[in-house]
């Protein structure tokens, strides 16, 4: 069976850092914009917002 296409994987990076800490999917026929996530930056050792990089 092949993997579904309409998900695509997606790396978050810190927008305090610029550190790239999280993968995770998306679907790209629902969420067409770039996403944003508070996730907890373990170098900032604070919640941070991590915003989707190409």
């Amino acid at each position: 069976m092949a993997k579904n296409e309409k998900r695509v994987q997606v790396t978050l990076a810190c927008e305090v850092c610029k550190r790239r800490n999280y993968i995770t999917t998306k679907n790209k026929l629902n969420d067409r914009e770039r996403i944003e996530m508070k996730k907890f930056c373990r170098w900032d050792r604070q919640h941070t917002l991590h915003k989707e990089t190409r």
